[in-house]
């Protein structure tokens, strides 16, 4: 994939909405088109990655994945037979930082808003979150900087401020997701780490 240009007529510190939103379509249109053998095969990789990237008993914030990210819930079911205590996130109504609540099992979750699966239980405090020493944050793409591409919403660049300044933050994508440079918001919160299913865990500069 190659980077889109920037609009002249913005500032240079600016990013036209038309730079994101052509990577965004077409990372989807790229996921939307792998076949179900691929997708199996490279969330089996995601999972054994993630397993081997986390120690056994800390705390981890993770999602679970939903439409076409990368991971399935085989990602989530790696995560939680590690980690001592898991969190996930809580869709807020209103555009805002996301709140969590503790993972205890596909029995403990219920759709939430836009059809993700969310924790029944009610959330936990910051300091909770704060203590997640391992952060897996959805992506479509991620670049070698550590700039991330969500889908737009910003859930996540609010809420990531509150996690502890020493925490792993970890964008999960693809491996064709992990490119040179993406198009970057002075907003933007830049992740420290990608987890691709062929390199597993990559540092990132």
């Amino acid at each position: 994939m190659e980077p889109a240009g920037h609009d002249p007529d913005l500032p240079e510190h600016a990013v036209s909405p038309s730079d994101k939103a052509r990577w965004r379509g077409r990372v989807l249109e790229a996921r939307r088109a792998l076949g179900a053998t691929d997708r199996a095969r490279e969330g089996a990789a995601l999972a054994d990655a993630a397993a081997r990237a986390i120690t056994t008993g800390e705390t981890v914030a993770t999602y679970h994945p939903v439409w076409d990210e990368p991971g399935a819930d085989a990602l989530l079911d790696a995560i939680a037979r590690v980690a001592g205590r898991v969190l996930l996130p809580l869709t807020p109504r209103r555009p805002g930082p996301l709140e969590w609540a503790p993972y205890a099992g596909p029995a403990s979750l219920a759709a939430g808003r836009f059809g993700i699966r969310e924790p029944t239980a009610p959330p936990v405090s910051a300091g909770e979150f704060a203590a997640a020493t391992t952060v897996f944050v959805p992506a479509l793409a991620v670049d070698r900087r550590g700039v991330r591409l969500g889908r737009g919403a910003g859930f996540y660049d609010r809420t990531l401020g509150a996690a502890d300044p020493s925490a792993r933050l970890v964008a999960v994508v693809r491996d064709d997701e992990l490119v040179d440079a993406l198009p970057e918001d002075p907003h933007d919160v830049r992740m420290g780490w990608a987890l691709t299913p062929g390199g597993g865990l990559v540092r990132l500069s």
